[in-house]
């Protein structure tokens, strides 16, 4: 098998012997990049640009290599430079729609993906992409006819659909098997394994967890308090690699503290994380980011542990057979989803996903800074909430977000600001539909501390379908705001199921939409049962499993003690 390492020798080979040939450092910056050598990548398209001033190829290679360095607006500006010289260029389009997402440029960021679909429209990766971005901005025009090419896409095994992207569509287990297989494929087809490790050492159990998650993220937050928990189990030596650089958060502080070593692997080549993992002589690896962005999934290819295992932040299979499980629950992962599920499907006796317990819910400004009413003597100024991703917000969960406000007067509908337009687009639909567009308020994503303390002043939380609240979820129900919600047929639409069932709460699982609309409208309208069911949480928050970090790190222990291979 030809691998990008051998690609990288060829094309070094062939410029010792034509240092100016222009067209191989083009494609060396590509094959550099695409092995995550950042450095390289980078000096391979600065050295064409020598040759070559201004070239837009160039330029788009370099603006690539910035873009994957974080370089967002040097990234933009650059592509935009090659774009405007070679306007007709689809793959060009497509790199600058990504550096105006991340340079804070959304709608503009639409227009290039827009274009690069344009003048490729039967390339499923560009449609995929403009969906993806599309859903982001709340921009439902044309929505439906995308989804369907991205599902044929799918269907058709074609790997170029994002896993994490296609979680938002309305599609089964099976197709998201078929969507991360793809992808899967394609990835083990440009990576060579590591030799099989040595036998195992006496001493603790090395267990590794690779993420970009590692601060100020929803990863962080999930792990830190159960990794804290975990220093009580000597038997056990936690590692972290961590794909992200360090940002200066307390959290970032508290991961370091919490774990035998914090392995800095931010921009480095694939092949070198998978050889410090090696190194570290990790025998159980949990990889924390499957298919989402930020991702490696060329690392895991390596196969630098003997144990892999997906858990926590990608909901789904992974698809890939170097990843041998996936760590669930019985509510999240049910038998009758098994089938869709590539790895053996390991089940905690409580609740797959941790939190933490340490996060103090403060005080929040006054409701009319926050943009809330006032609470009436009637009961009007009920405050709903949902606090997800934008991309979440789809036309179907939208319009019975609204069915609920048309059901309880004077009430208001709190989410989290989008990207763009965004916010107009949702106020745009919901006057469509005969809502004041004032009834809906939106909050700027603001620090976790301070976005925590909001949910004092919100009275239901109204989750989404079929990608709904995961760290949301949790948080919102840590600061005492019941989440309602409608457990899918996808691990991605029963996380939030799986957290009220873990506080006894399954009453607040709804079958279907009009059940959703139904207790929603009931609750809303009816103070005492509203103050009854937060009563029951704050009760289940103290009493049940789901917050008991210690309880949880027992079991996680015990689990990993049953997948260590004998001595």
């Amino acid at each position: 098998m030809n691998t990008p390492f051998d690609e990288r020798l060829q094309l070094r080979g062939a410029l010792q012997r034509r240092p100016g040939d222009f067209i191989a450092w083009v494609m060396l910056a590509d094959a550099e990049l695409g092995a995550g050598d950042l450095a390289a990548g980078e000096a391979a398209a600065l050295r064409a640009l020598q040759l070559r001033r201004d070239h837009p190829e160039a330029l788009a290679r370099l603006g690539r290599a910035r873009w994957m360095q974080g370089r967002h607006a040097e990234a933009a500006q650059l592509l935009r430079q090659a774009s405007r010289q070679v306007p007709q260029h689809p793959g060009i389009a497509l790199w600058l729609g990504h550096a105006l997402e991340d340079a804070g440029q959304p709608e503009a960021a639409a227009d290039a993906y827009r274009r690069a679909h344009a003048l490729l429209p039967e390339e499923a990766y560009m449609a995929a992409q403009r969906l993806n971005w599309q859903r982001r901005l709340c921009d439902w025009r044309g929505l439906e006819a995308l989804s369907q090419q991205v599902r044929q896409a799918v269907a058709r095994g074609n790997p170029a659909v994002e896993p994490f992207a296609f979680l938002s569509e309305d599609a089964s287990a099976a197709e998201q098997l078929a969507c991360a297989r793809a992808r899967a494929q394609a990835v083990a087809a440009t990576v060579a394994r590591l030799p099989p490790p040595p036998a195992r050492a006496d001493g603790p159990l090395r267990v590794g967890f690779l993420s970009n998650g590692f601060g100020a993220h929803p990863t962080g937050l999930l792990t830190v308090a159960l990794f804290e928990q975990l220093r009580a189990h000597p038997q056990l030596q936690v590692h972290l690699f961590a794909l992200n650089g360090d940002d200066g958060s307390s959290l970032r502080q508290r991961l370091r503290a919490a774990t035998h070593a914090l392995h800095e692997v931010a921009g480095q080549p694939h092949a070198a994380i998978a050889r410090c993992i090696r190194g570290a002589g990790i025998e159980i690896l949990f990889d924390l980011r499957g298919w989402g962005g930020g991702g490696t999934p060329e690392v895991l290819a390596m196969r630098p542990a003997p144990v892999q295992v997906n858990w926590l932040a990608y909901p789904g299979t992974s698809g890939a057979p170097w990843i041998d499980h996936v760590l669930a629950d019985a509510f999240v992962l049910p038998a009758a989803l098994e089938p869709a599920f590539s790895e053996n499907v390991l089940r905690l006796p409580r609740a797959f996903q941790p939190s933490d317990t340490t996060r103090v819910v403060g005080q929040p400004p006054p409701r009319g800074e926050c943009g809330l009413p006032e609470r009436g003597a009637d009961g009007r100024g009920l405050v709903f909430c949902c606090f997800n991703n934008s991309y979440k917000l789809t036309p179907r969960g939208v319009a019975r977000l609204l069915a609920v406000l048309r059901g309880v007067p004077g009430s208001v509908l709190w989410l989290l600001s989008g990207p763009g337009q965004a916010d107009e687009r949702l106020r745009a639909a919901a006057h469509a539909q005969g809502i004041d567009p004032a009834r809906l308020v939106f909050m700027a994503k603001l620090a976790h501390p301070d976005y925590l303390a909001r949910y004092r002043h919100a009275d239901l939380f109204l989750d989404t379908h079929p990608y709904n609240a995961h760290t949301t979820a949790s948080d919102a129900l840590w600061a005492g705001c019941p989440v309602l919600t409608t457990p899918g047929r996808t691990f991605a639409a029963r996380v939030a199921g799986s957290l009220n069932h873990h506080l006894g709460l399954d009453d607040m699982n709804a079958a279907d939409d009009d059940a959703f609309v139904a207790t929603a409208v009931r609750l809303g309208n009816d103070p005492q049962a509203l103050a009854e069911l937060r009563g029951r949480l704050a009760a289940a928050r103290d009493g049940s499993g789901l917050f008991d970090m210690a309880g949880f790190a027992g079991d996680f222990a015990a689990l990993l003690q049953g997948l260590a291979r004998p001595r």
